[in-house]
């Protein structure tokens, strides 16, 4: 299908805030080369699917959407892409009443070229992902317009982890932990406050490993203090952090700076001693 016969887009986000993230990235590249986007996934000449795979139960709902949009629109191309979609193509190839023809799967580390490919080159994009991300690369800055008509956007600093822990599916959905260089995230910062948004939230796969792999000098807690000194009129609010990357320095910016909101999301890994150890 080429651009001149897709006119409109749909695009269902499952999953976490990176997830959404990317998706208004998509958004914003379909705008930018002349579709328009709907929520009617019927009234679509494109469908985007970004999946999760974080649990079994998010595969399923991953699934589930993507017969569902299938279902209800027999026409468009579906593009499948995300977490489901990278680590278990195959699964996709065995979805019953779907043509094959209609499916196309884009990997995590294609996401980036994912909209100039579907609309400039589309048959560079078809058949199924591999499941192997580079070590080597870096991670690409998706623009973001706007985040809707939200007061509050996300913003993916990071994607990626290292940890490789026993029950976690990520770092091989995601590949090796990779920052957005501080003035990337500072551009799309002020984008988001010139669009009117008033809340920001930094965001990323593991975000407290931000800046550990760049060769400037900065950690998560730099990068916020950057942040809301460059961007007053702008609140920001960080993601999921691990405990042991709540620094001294992080504290002591929640109490100095009137704009970093005092509050801290801090996951729970397994409940369970034995899965821990291992």
């Amino acid at each position: 299908m080429s651009v001149i016969t897709m006119r409109k887009a749909y695009i269902s986000t499952l999953g976490c805030k990176v997830n959404q993230y990317e998706s208004a990235s998509f958004e914003t590249g379909f705008e930018e080369k002349g579709l328009a986007i709907t929520h009617d996934v019927g009234d679509a000449d494109l469908i985007v699917i970004n999946t999760c795979a974080v649990t079994s139960k998010a595969s399923a709902q991953s699934r589930q959407e993507i017969r569902k949009a299938a279902r209800l629109n027999q026409r468009a191309e579906i593009v499948i892409t995300g977490c489901h979609a990278h680590l278990l193509k195959d699964d996709l190839q065995t979805l019953t009443g779907i043509d094959a023809n209609r499916i196309v799967v884009v990997a995590n580390d294609r996401k980036d070229s994912l909209v100039a490919n579907l609309i400039e080159k589309p048959a560079s994009v078809s058949g199924f992902a591999s499941n192997q991300i580079s070590r080597s690369q870096d991670v690409c800055h998706l623009p973001v317009k706007k985040f809707g008509n939200r007061t509050r956007a996300y913003l993916r600093v990071q994607d990626g982890c290292d940890s490789y822990c026993s029950y976690c599916i990520v770092p091989y959905a995601r590949g090796h932990s990779r920052s957005l260089h501080k003035a990337a995230v500072l551009r799309q910062a002020k984008t988001y406050a010139e669009a009117g948004h008033r809340e920001i939230v930094i965001t990323g796969i593991h975000v407290g490993n931000y800046g550990n792999d760049l060769d400037e000098t900065t950690d998560i807690a730099t990068l916020i203090e950057t942040l809301c000194r460059e961007t007053p009129s702008v609140r920001y609010r960080l993601s999921s952090i691990e405990p042991l990357e709540i620094s001294e320095k992080l504290l002591t910016l929640m109490q100095e700076l009137g704009n970093f909101m005092p509050h801290l999301h801090i996951p729970l890994q397994s409940g369970d001693d034995e899965i821990l150890a291992r």
